[in-house]
């Protein structure tokens, strides 16, 4: 059996706070999802940026001692 759906979707204004790279947006139904990823200099950077120097890692929230 082969079922066959039209859908037509009016989005008149659409505000997308954040995006992140594992991020998906979507709008109604999908059969099928393909991926697109992108990488931007969105900062005109040319160079790589200097290392970090190793530190000590400190947690900011008190954790239980494991005894």
């Amino acid at each position: 059996m082969s079922v066959t759906i039209y859908q037509q979707i009016c989005i008149n204004n659409l505000k997308i706070n954040a995006i992140t790279n594992s991020s998906v947006l979507q709008i109604g139904t999908a059969g099928n999802i393909t991926s697109n990823s992108t990488l931007s200099n969105s900062g005109g950077f040319e160079e790589a940026a200097e290392q970090l120097e190793a530190q000590q890692a400190i947690s900011l929230v008190p954790l239980p001692q494991i005894r």
